[in-house]
């Protein structure tokens, strides 16, 4: 790697390993874009991931974590690439060693939004209307909502999925509003689900800027893209989803937001088939956010949350 020395960093040359999406692109691009003005030069190298090569697959019956980002991993241990931007939702809570996260951004808006093809919003959608969706989190949620719902499972990423629902695959299609704000897409956008209604998945909305641990020079160029209070949120959501055991696959939620000089965070867990949801919500200390969400953690497990858990464990595997 080539470096010079400026007198308060350190300008390097830096490889950022990416998804080739569009919504991963823009990602990457507005990452580069900080780092430039910085004054580091900065490139991007695509990376195909195993989640994109299995388009065609569940999520939930592919077994695997971290489908979209393990390629990506190995090319940074393997000195490929020295920085990766994730969905940090994407990101499994357990790192491959040698791994760490560098830096999260400011979140963008963590809600899941509703795309329908007539221009419904969610009371206005017809008995029995397809929802297009590969999220058993959405899915639980929506059917506790709306038992009348039927669920397309639909993978692919945003553009895809916007194509099949205008091509008539289903009547509605529920993804995260951030990416669609990303992708200048938020005219799209015909509801907005509220937190009560459908809380977003871990991590929602907030990037994760992934680095070898044993590279300063890199930590060092990533600290200033990190934002204190987000990282703060996403490491209690986290904490909660790691002592549930659980990862993207299963029906689990939640969200951390300001509460005075306190984090809330709400998490829950559901039945697959939305016919139980466990809700629990309890502030702490910013200080400490894994501890936060230890307790959400506990609170759900004494409502019987590994049960749920169990039950979707064994179809899975």
């Amino acid at each position: 790697m080539h470096s010079r020395a400026s007198v308060a960093i350190i300008l390097m040359k830096i490889v950022i390993g990416s998804r080739g999406s569009r919504l991963a692109l823009w990602q990457a691009n507005w990452v580069q874009d900080r780092l430039a003005a910085l004054g580091h030069a900065v490139e991007i190298l695509i990376i195909k991931t195993s989640g994109d090569k299995l388009q065609n697959a569940s999520l939930q019956t592919s077994g695997a974590k971290g489908l979209f980002i393990k390629e990506i991993e190995e090319a940074l241990l393997a000195g490929r690439a020295d920085l990766a931007v994730h969905s940090l939702k994407d990101l499994p809570t357990e790192l491959p060693e040698g791994l760490l996260i560098a830096a999260v951004p400011e979140r963008e808006d963590p809600r899941d939004a509703l795309v329908a093809k007539a221009g419904q919003t969610l009371q206005d959608l017809t008995q029995g209307a397809r929802i297009g969706t590969g999220s058993l989190r959405r899915q639980a949620q929506l059917l506790a909502l709306r038992p009348d719902l039927e669920m397309i499972p639909m993978r692919g990423n945003v553009d895809t999925r916007l194509r099949k629902l205008d091509r008539g695959d289903c009547d509605a299609l529920v993804l995260a509003g951030a990416g669609l704000k990303r992708l200048g897409l938020s005219s799209r956008i015909t509801y907005w689900f509220s937190e009560a209604e459908l809380c977003p998945a871990v991590g929602q909305g907030a990037l994760a800027i992934e680095a070898s641990a044993r590279n300063q020079n890199i930590l060092s160029a990533a600290k200033p893209l990190d934002h204190p209070p987000t990282h703060a949120a996403v490491r209690a959501e986290r904490a909660m989803l790691q002592a549930l055991g659980g990862g993207c696959q299963l029906p689990i939620a939640a969200h951390t937001s300001r509460e005075g000089r306190e984090l809330r965070l709400a998490g829950v867990v559901a039945h697959p088939a939305g016919t139980t949801v466990l809700r629990a919500t309890l502030s702490g200390s910013p200080e400490n956010p894994e501890e936060l969400g230890v307790r959400v953690a506990q609170e759900l497990l004494k409502q019987g949350a590994q049960t749920l858990l169990n039950l979707q464990q064994a179809e899975v595997e």
